[in-house]
């Protein structure tokens, strides 16, 4: 058994319940924000980008001419930069398309401030109890289900469709790990009807987050519908839906966060297959199913994870015939392209289900992609 210490970022997120003032300000900064990234973005179609340094100094200007920006904090405006200039990056990089135009109607409203010690040795962000000090906001209380570890990076205030306030606070930690030498190896088969099964056998149901409350979207979705539009009613329903909606996406996330914790955690090695998720969308018959089993936010969960923990998750290349393939002798039958084929019997004889046979050969073919015998 051997004990590690690595220093990570790590990102704790409590809901908070601002007063009537401060909620008043925490818009005016989410637009304020969203005007500043607009502004120099319509910039760049007239110039071709510059900097973010070369931005932020066109920021004391903009002030003087727009007085409204000097009421929220300076650091949210600065970071809106940053993310203008982390956006341009990407794109030139050529992994990312041209940056968009933010919009108020988007499911993401937020704004993000930077922590920072004044010469006098105070801070402009802490916490105290179930209270924290922000720029501008003051002291803000919040609902504090778990202790903040590390030293503060920065803090990220948002707001949901359902009207809800949140704060998303970025840590430096060491965090130490335990690392069995005798830790497993595992090929993980996702799919639909199970959300997983394991190239040991087991396998992990699909919760189907989505179709519990399905009806009761529906019967919203149908008021809605007989409800003027942009009346009050229709506000109070709209709310109504998101807040739905936001409960499923929590209880989704909790689920996919328990899982891969524990996923890696309990392995030295994962291997799961490459999926192409945006190609899937496009069946009409699956796609309400896969946006529900949220496979990409998994596998980006398994990834951060397994280096936090010590656990190489590897992905084997798309086209990888790992249904099909025999694990014992390497035929390949095409009948089990067929997805309602869930056992088949090969012709050497094997017996197999159909995802524990998937599960087997990706962790196969990852063993042999990484050089591992």
């Amino acid at each position: 058994m051997i004990k590690k210490f690595k220093p990570i970022n790590k990102a704790y997120k409590f809901r908070i319940y601002p007063n009537q003032e401060q909620q008043e300000l925490i818009d005016k900064t989410i637009g304020c924000s969203r005007f500043i990234y607009n502004e120099f973005l319509t910039k760049t179609k007239e110039e071709n980008y510059q900097s973010y340094t070369k931005y932020s100094r066109q920021l004391p200007q903009l002030k003087k001419e727009y007085e409204w920006l000097k009421e929220v904090d300076s650091i949210a405006l600065q970071q809106s930069l940053k993310d203008l200039d982390r956006a341009f990056k990407n794109f030139f990089s050529g992994k990312y398309n041209y940056p968009k135009f933010k919009s108020k109607k988007s499911a993401r409203q937020s704004y993000r401030t930077q922590k920072f010690i004044r010469s006098s040795g105070s801070t402009n962000i802490e916490i105290k109890d179930n209270y924290i000090k922000l720029p501008k906001l003051s002291w803000v209380k919040f609902v504090k289900s778990k202790k903040v570890k590390g030293k503060i990076n920065n803090v990220t205030v948002s707001k949901s469709r359902a009207g809800k306030y949140y704060i998303s606070i970025n840590v430096r930690q060491i965090l130490k790990t335990v690392v069995n030498n005798n830790q497993g190896e595992l090929g993980l088969d996702l799919g639909i009807k199970d959300f997983l099964t394991t190239s040991n056998g087991e396998h992990i149901e699909n919760p189907g987050h989505l179709s519990k409350y399905q009806d009761k979207l529906a019967k919203l979705q149908r008021r809605l519908a007989r409800k003027e539009e942009g009346s009050n009613n229709w506000k109070k329903l709209k709310k109504k839906i998101a807040k739905v909606h936001e409960k499923i996406k929590n209880i989704r996330k909790d689920f996919l966060h328990k899982l891969s914790t524990r996923l890696t955690k309990e392995n030295q090695l994962l291997v799961i297959e490459d999926l192409n998720v945006k190609g899937m969308l496009k069946n009409s018959k699956l796609a309400k199913h896969i946006s529900d089993c949220a496979w990409n936010m998994f596998t980006t969960m398994l990834k951060y994870k397994g280096e936090w923990y010590d656990c190489i998750v590897h992905k084997v290349d798309m086209f990888f015939a790992s249904s099909q393939t025999c694990n014992v002798c390497g035929t390949k039958n095409p009948k089990v392209k067929d997805l309602s084929v869930r056992t088949w019997t090969c012709s050497c004889g094997a017996a197999h289900n159909r995802d524990i046979n998937a599960g087997k050969n990706l962790l196969k073919q990852g063993k042999l992609d990484l050089g591992i015998r």
